[in-house]
């Protein structure tokens, strides 16, 4: 499996990115969706990552939103196929690495509470508990949860 930075306007990262969207609004209605498109993905405060197989094939992403003193994880995604490889915890080591690279001081993400395997992933790489950070406001579908770096 390889990481890197790479630009979400891809076709596969698209079509990945699509079934994350659609897996969220299967859960969760549109107000406790906390989803960056596309576009907002390719700001200059935005590390955009996509994990790939030997073949090239995308097999998951991850991002994270420098926001000063921390970095927020946004769109954490392993398709389906490729589920039950580390691809999840390889992904979010990049991000961790990436955001200390950066000077951020910690991790904060926000996830929905009918997510348990990102819940759990999350939680194995040491994030806990936080009330609502940024722009968010408590919601009864939604965890905060943050990481020291």
């Amino acid at each position: 499996m390889i990481i890197h930075q790479e630009s979400p306007k891809q076709a596969d990262v698209i079509a990945m990115l699509d079934q994350l969207d659609a897996y969220c609004g299967e859960l969760y209605p549109a107000e406790s969706n906390h989803l960056m498109d596309v576009d907002s993905l390719t700001r200059s405060d935005v590390v955009f990552l996509v994990a790939r197989d030997e073949h090239g094939k995308a097999a998951g992403c991850g991002a994270f939103v420098n926001r000063g003193s921390y970095a927020e994880v946004k769109r954490m995604f392993v398709d389906p196929a490729f589920r039950g490889q580390g691809i999840g915890a390889a992904l979010m080591a990049e991000i961790i690495v990436r955001a200390t690279q950066a000077g951020m001081t910690s991790l904060k993400l926000e996830t929905g509470i009918s997510q348990p395997e990102a819940i759990a992933l999350y939680q194995r790489d040491g994030f806990t508990l936080c009330a609502p950070f940024g722009d968010y406001q408590s919601d009864p579908l939604s965890l905060f949860m943050e990481r020291a770096l």
